[in-house]
């Protein structure tokens, strides 16, 4: 039997394995057997040869350019065969830059048929990326010019085994750097004189393809191995919960190293024969999302906080908030009957999503449930989603059907995978473990660690919460970040954190573990910087005043104080006005000294 047979044999079980399901939750059993991303581009072409996979400005265009599957599939295979013909078979080859067409396509050919794809990020200082040069043995970076000469200098000073740079737009070859539009005319040639090696190749879809390396809030990143398998199995098992339709089109914002990105917005719309469309930076959303018109968000709960309290200032500002929250009022009743009254009423909100939009997702951070309800409550279907690099990376969705969903958990376990709480606390709270064919080959070269995370199968997250009687998980915190207070009790600061940042005079915060003035351990403080459009709206010139923003400040936390019992309250607070300190995930480093001023 060939590697392709027992390939698609297998993902013919794992299909048959979903809908023989009798759980509730999985709506929409209407997945198509794939077992690498190779097989899955190609029946995807085959399938769908005219739809339009991504829409694209290309640099010095004003409208934005379709690139349909056929065209996607032929230049897939002129590059893998240009790689293929220069050497690169089996090495490790670096991508990074700016969310665009060619990030994709360069993804594309290096996973289906060249060797291991390492997603690099953006935001990284020199010196960083010359670590992970070094890391991830990469042979080659392919990159957007921004990046080019950073690379080609460490190609100059001999860095680890980097030899070539490969950039997006060059026009030509030059020393080490080679132009990708050359290396497409190259294959093309090779294929039209009959080189078929690379689309011949049979993927070993059990072996690393993609090295990613994490960027959590504490310690050196980790390298995240995953196989074509490991995608696969997450790209048939979570759309039963949530439908992707050949028509959808997806906004593209968040950056592509990021599995969340990478596996949900591109990868999930290629396998359903769905579009993408590239957004041109934060400061071109609105412009964009009216160009495009695209029917699927994938973001962060920060962007989704940015146009809920921009919708809400724009309310207060025209003095319509108690109508607006009548017309809310109103539409929860009648949303029972099927009849959204909000929507036509409130379709200046609807329009700045570009009209078409119908999902939106929110993942990578926990979010108030009270946005997702305001947004649902507009008509659209906005959930919860849960993942980590290390399981591909989904491993909870909410079901997208209004009256299933559950804005305040992460979402209901995917088909084929399981999850299952240890080391529960009396309050029944415990460390989350996933086990499922989604979850990572392992660490890269740290096979301790490796054994610390992945026991019998079952991978343990570092995230608490529990899950409940119907497969729904919910996170209180992470493992790491407990605080055990003097008398032993555990305070998840995420919950606090969440709790102030409630109120509109907050715009961020951070709750940790410190002394009180007497010396003792343990006790709970946070730093809080306010939202100061809100406070000079409250305050007026005394908002200039540091001793009546922290007046208004305190007046917030006594607030949240009042509703805890005496080993979770707020011992003390600062109010700092510089931005916190993040990662490039934008998660704040939450053991950082910096942040705790």
């Amino acid at each position: 039997m060939s590697r392709s047979e027992s390939g698609m044999q297998r993902a013919e079980r794992y299909v048959a394995a979903i809908n023989a399901s009798t759980d509730k939750n999985f709506l929409y059993k209407e997945s198509r057997p794939i077992y690498n991303i190779k097989q899955m581009m190609e029946s995807t072409a085959a399938m769908y040869p005219d739809n339009n996979a991504f829409w694209q400005k290309f640099p010095g265009e004003v409208e934005y350019t379709p690139i349909t599957y056929k065209k996607v599939i032929e230049q897939m295979n002129s590059l893998g065969t240009a790689f293929r013909k220069r050497g690169f078979t089996d090495k490790r080859i670096g991508i990074i830059g700016e969310n665009c067409y060619y990030w994709a396509l360069s993804y594309l050919a290096i996973l289906c048929g060249v060797g291991v794809i390492v997603p690099m990020d953006k935001e990284l200082s020199d010196e960083a990326l010359r670590d992970l040069v070094v890391r991830s043995n990469v042979s080659a970076v392919m990159c957007t010019p921004k990046y080019r000469e950073r690379f080609a200098k460490m190609v100059e000073d001999g860095v680890g085994k980097l030899e070539t740079v490969m950039d997006f737009y060059a026009e030509e070859h030059e020393g080490c750097v080679l132009s990708l539009e050359r290396l497409l005319e190259e294959g093309k040639k090779e294929i039209d004189a009959g080189n078929t090696e690379y689309m011949d190749v049979e993927i070993d879809e059990d072996a690393m393809s993609v090295l990613l390396f994490t960027s959590g809030t504490t310690g050196a990143a980790k390298g995240v191995m995953l196989s074509h398998w490991n995608l696969c199995s997450d790209l048939m098992s979570a759309p039963n919960l949530l439908q992707v339709l050949p028509s959808d089109l997806f906004f593209s914002v968040l950056p592509l190293h990021h599995t969340y990105e990478c596996t949900c917005g591109f990868l999930m719309p290629m396998y359903k024969g769905a579009g993408v469309g590239y957004c041109e930076g934060l400061k071109h959303v609105q412009k964009n999302l009216k160009e495009l018109q695209p029917t699927f968000l994938l973001a962060v709960p920060l962007l989704f906080e940015s146009f809920y309290n921009a919708i809400w200032k724009n309310i207060r500002k025209q003095g319509k908030e108690k109508a607006v929250n009548t017309i809310l009022k109103i539409n929860r009743f009648t949303n029972k009957f099927g009849v959204n009254i909000a929507q036509k009423l409130l379709k200046d909100v609807i329009a700045a999503f570009g009209g078409n939009m119908d999902v939106l997702i929110s993942g990578g951070a926990a979010i108030d449930p009270a946005i997702l309800d305001f947004f649902n409550e507009l008509g659209f279907q906005a959930v919860q989603g849960y993942g980590l690099t290390e399981c591909s990376p989904m491993a909870a969705l909410n079901p997208d059907r209004h009256g299933m969903m559950i804005s305040s958990s992460v979402g209901h376990f995917l088909p084929n995978q399981q999850v299952k709480i240890v080391d529960k606390s009396e309050d029944g709270i415990g460390e989350i473990c996933i086990k499922g064919d989604n979850v990572m080959l392992g660490y890269y070269e740290m096979p301790e660690e490796t054994e610390r995370s992945i026991i019998d199968g079952w991978f343990h997250t570092g995230d608490l919460g529990y899950v409940d009687d119907g497969g729904f998980i919910y996170i209180t915190g992470r493992k790491k970040n407990v605080i055990i207070t003097r008398n032993g009790q555990n305070v998840y600061p995420e919950e606090l954190e969440y709790l102030l940042q409630r109120s509109k005079f907050i715009s961020e915060c951070m709750v940790w573990a410190g002394s009180d003035d007497r010396g003792y351990d343990s006790v709970i403080i946070a730093t809080i910087k306010p939202d100061m459009e809100e406070v000079e709206s409250e305050l007026g010139e005394a908002a200039a005043d540091p001793a009546a923003v922290e007046k208004l400040i305190g007046e917030v936390v006594d607030e949240v104080n009042d509703a805890q019992p005496l080993y979770k309250k707020i011992v003390r607070f600062t109010v700092r006005q510089d931005d916190f300190d993040k990662t490039t995930g934008k998660k704040i480093k939450r053991f950082s000294e910096e942040n705790k001023r």
